[in-house]
């Protein structure tokens, strides 16, 4: 039985992570447990929602790398004025998330490289953080810290909530309209247009989707932290990429895996206590974890070429 290239691109990432739990259980067979499992995908959410906000812009063709940074400042907003003035950390949000579709809408009318905006709007972000925050500190909201550490009979909450986020993503992006409008702008946007849609509205709306999950990402985060730090995020800028990568999405064409993309981040969120059970240090844990990204990538690309060989014949 021939498997299509939208089931290749789910299978990979999930074996995977299938493998690398294996590995983990065979290391270490307490972790075989409830709170065993807690304890190894307790970050796994705030990445998972950062992964999910990097693939929506890698949908329309484009790059955030200004990603981390910002969730560090909607962390550093999260700990000050969400947990001592509500009304006014609301506020905030509305305001970084109106400011997202305004870059989407830039990036599009002006024709400007993505990586250059958004490279640039990382300072911008990382101000504001250091200004909220100069040094690590804050209170995490009474509700947040109760909902990132609440725990759920069976299955701990990390799990529990990377299969919402999967579930909830998988039906706007593959099965809503607005998902197909998503993508098609990421595969032909001309032709999007010249069916009657408005892609500056469509760009606008995706960046502004990705600011709300990145958004969650920064409070999710200060739930599992307790305090906030202008540079607590800094790495999911690379790792939302990774993630969007290893779950099976690709930089062009609108070639997106929600669900993968929430398993690729569990399994980066996972190769982190991998290697430290490997007693491996933490100065080499992110080039092993860049040598499993390309292991997978070698893989898919491999699998691709034999597709595409039998189309062939």
């Amino acid at each position: 039985m021939k498997l299509s290239s939208g089931t290749l691109r789910l299978i990979i990432p999930a074996v995977s992570l299938a493998l690398l739990l294996a590995a983990v259980f065979y290391m270490q067979p307490r972790a075989m447990s409830y709170t065993g499992l807690n304890l190894l995908f307790n970050l796994a959410v705030p990445i998972a929602l950062a992964t999910v906000a990097q693939m929506l812009i890698m949908a329309v063709n484009d790059l955030d790398l200004s990603m981390g940074t910002f969730v560090s400042f909607c962390a550093c907003v999260t700990a000050t004025f969400l947990q001592a003035s509500p009304l006014i950390g609301v506020l905030i949000f509305l305001g970084a998330i109106a400011a997202y579709a305004a870059m989407g809408v830039i990036i599009h009318v002006r024709e400007l490289p993505s990586i250059v905006v958004t490279l640039g709007m990382s300072f911008f972000w990382g101000g504001l953080a250091v200004l909220m925050l100069p040094s690590p500190g804050g209170e995490v909201p009474g509700w947040v810290r109760w909902l990132m550490t609440s725990k759920p009979p069976f299955v701990p909450m990390a799990i529990v909530a990377s299969v919402v986020i999967a579930a909830v993503t998988h039906f706007l992006i593959m099965r809503s309209s607005f998902g197909v409008l998503i993508r098609g702008v990421g595969g032909n946007f001309r032709s999007v247009e010249r069916a009657g849609w408005s892609v500056i509205r469509i760009r606008a709306a995706t960046y502004a989707l990705a600011a709300v999950f990145a958004v969650l990402s920064g409070i999710a985060l200060v739930g599992l932290t307790t305090s906030a730090d202008a540079n607590i995020a800094l790495r999911y800028t690379l790792l939302s990429i990774a993630g969007v990568i290893l779950g099976g999405g690709e930089f062009v064409g609108g070639r997106v895996s929600p669900i993968g993309a929430v398993i690729g981040a569990l399994t980066l969120a996972l190769a982190g206590s991998f290697l430290s059970f490997m007693r491996i240090s933490p100065d080499w844990q992110i080039g092993a974890q860049g040598a499993i990204l390309i292991v997978v990538l070698a893989l898919r690309l491999f699998l691709n070429r034999l597709e595409r060989r039998e189309k062939i014949q």
